[in-house]
This record gives C-alpha cells, structure tokens and sequence, in this order.
C-alpha cells in the first residue's frame, strides 16, 4: 500500500512541473522504477550553454528499495553530432546504505533515416569509494545501458540492462542485475 502512494505521488509531483521534464517507468518481473527528470534550466530561466538536471529515481527490486537523486551538468560534444555528455553527483539511499557517487552519462542520437523514429543510445555509469560511501555501505556501482525510442511526440518506449552493486562492510550484494522496459512521457 505505501508502495502504491509513493507511486502516486510521484506522478502527481512531476506532473506540476513542465517544460522540457519527463516523468517514466520501467519494469521487468521482478523490479518497477519510477523516473522523473527535471531540467533546471528551464525553471530559472538560464540559457547559458550548459543544461543543469535533477534526476529522481525509485527502484523497488524484489523486496528491497534504493531512492537515487542525481544532479548533473549536460552539453553536447562538439564535432560530435548527436552525442550529449553528463557529469554529475548523485545520492544513493537505500537499506542501512548511504552513499554519493560520481556519475557519467552519454547519449548518442543514432543518425538514422527519416523514416524512423528518434532512436538514441544511452550509458550511464556511476562510483563511489569507500571515503564516498556511509552507514554500512563500502561502496557503490552502477552502469546502466538503455536504448530509447521516440514513437510518438513526446512519448517514448524504452529497454535497458542496469547493474547495481551495492557492497557493505560485512557483504558485497548486487542490488539489482536485470533487463527492463518503459515507458518515458516528456513535457
């Protein structure tokens, strides 16, 4: 039941929010994740070159949950059409595990006819050493790769493999390890 409110209010929550955000989730048999994304640029009006994003993430992975919160600097590569590269800090809470890796992210706008939908590739890694990792936590690891298609405007279908490695004092675990599917909704 508390599981179904937070659902709830996250959609709720970012739905108040607009210009160039996006609200999504994904599942597999085992997991569901609610994402938002918030551009922050647009909500203080700054148009410098760089694009500065809030990244929210829920990830309930068969029983256990891990809340992320990532804040990122985004601009395109030059010489590169289509490649938009990330760096940022996110905020990984989850059981008895505190940690704040640093994270990259790449995404790739494949140069494909005009015939078929927008199709980008996204990596994403993230790390945390010990010294970046608290509670029982030792440290942290995430890489994820995601292909996203664009099917209608603003609505896109997505499908991914993520790899989260949460590793305490006492016990390395792997938190997740899974492929997935969603659904993205810009605005």
């Amino acid at each position: 039941m508390v599981f179904k409110k937070l659902l709830l209010s996250t959609f709720l929550f970012t739905g108040f929010l607009s210009a160039e955000n996006s609200i999504g989730i994904d599942i597999n048999s085992k997991d569901v994740e609610i994402l938002a994304s918030i551009n922050l640029n647009a909500l203080t009006d700054y148009a410098n070159g760089t694009t500065y994003i809030l990244d929210l993430n829920y990830l309930h992975s068969d029983g256990d949950n891990m809340t992320r919160v990532g804040f990122l600097g985004q601009n395109t590569l030059q010489g590169v059409e289509g490649l938009t590269l990330s760096i940022g800090l996110k905020t990984v809470l989850a059981d008895d595990f505190l940690a704040f890796p640093i994270m990259a992210r790449g995404n790739y706008v494949l140069p494909l006819n005009g015939s078929i939908p927008t199709t980008s590739l996204a990596l994403s890694l993230a790390y945390a050493p010990s010294i970046l990792t608290f509670l029982d936590g030792e440290d942290y690891t995430d890489i994820s790769l995601e292909l996203d298609m664009e099917v209608i405007s603003n609505i896109h279908i997505f499908t991914g493999y993520r790899n989260i490695k949460t590793n305490y004092t006492i016990i390395d675990k792997t938190f997740n390890n899974s492929f997935y599917g969603g659904i993205k909704l810009s605005f």
